[in-house]
């Protein structure tokens, strides 16, 4: 039998395939009886250890069930699901689905939190023409702002705080039908009662405290993260003495920033601007 070799450092997929194979083997197992004992077919079993089939979270579960592997196979799934992501982010979006306050600052881009599918799905198409991704990680990308977002409407929802750099409102993303749906979606989020809504306007200047995009988190048990990125990688800070001048920071961004009257008002001007 032709077994095909896959090298485990070319990709988190062939790594998963790769150790899938070798703990098969470790148990003396065919993988007709791996199959069997996960509830997959053996031609499933081969696809994903070749490299052929993407495992599943349901997939990597029942492996680790199976083999006794504890969370190995969950963890290396999640590698290959978040491939595409910044390193830190995956992290990151754990805490943010359990936090109690989210206070986020963006510049350029709406954040995902606020995106709507079609203004998500054109970041990740953009990404996908410029060689950045793949299209199954362009559909993940999407696929992960809308969870994110699903994760936020929980009992109690968390209070969801946002400063927008104006250049977020003022970027054309996609066509006109497209910003017309984002900056209403904006408007719509400005009257939720567990949200504040504001808008750096450009003639803050130096007085803005944040020259990237940041994020701080505060925990139901009242400690905070804080989560910021660079071109390459996200990181995820725990220790208050980093935090707390974050946060100081942010607060005076709120202070300078329009209030959310304003805000709204200059959103809904742009709204009506764009054709």
């Amino acid at each position: 039998m032709n077994i095909k070799e896959l090298n485990p450092d070319s990709s988190p997929q062939a790594a998963f395939g790769a150790r899938l194979r070798s703990s098969r083997k470790e148990q003396g197992w065919t993988q007709d009886e791996l199959g069997s004992q996960m509830g997959y077919s053996s031609t499933h079993i081969s696809s994903v250890e070749t490299g052929r089939k993407l495992p599943t979270l349901r997939f990597a579960r029942s492996a680790d069930t199976a083999l006794g592997s504890g969370d190995a196979f969950e963890r290396e799934w999640r590698e290959i699901r978040h491939g595409a992501l910044l390193e830190g982010f995956p992290e990151y979006v754990v805490q943010e689905g359990r936090a109690a306050e989210i206070r986020l600052y963006e510049v350029g881009v709406i954040p995902g939190l606020l995106q709507t599918p079609e203004y998500a799905a054109v970041l990740a198409e953009s990404a996908v023409k410029r060689g950045a991704i793949t299209s199954d990680q362009a559909r993940e990308r999407v696929s992960l702002v809308a969870e994110r977002q699903a994760a936020l409407v929980r009992t109690p929802p968390p209070l969801l705080l946002a400063v927008l750099d104006e250049s977020c409102i003022r970027r054309p993303i996609g066509g006109p039908s497209v910003m017309q749906a984002q900056l209403t979606r904006l408007l719509e989020f400005a009257e939720l009662p567990t949200t504040v809504l504001h808008v750096a306007d450009f003639a803050m200047g130096a007085r803005r405290p944040f020259d990237l995009p940041i994020t701080v988190l505060t925990l139901p048990d009242r400690s905070l993260m804080a989560y910021a990125e660079s071109s390459q990688r996200g990181h995820l800070e725990r220790e208050s003495t980093s935090v707390l001048p974050m946060l100081t920071a942010y607060h005076q961004l709120q202070a300078e920033a329009l209030s959310q009257a304003a805000s709204v008002a200059m959103i809904n001007e742009v709204r009506k601007g764009t054709p």
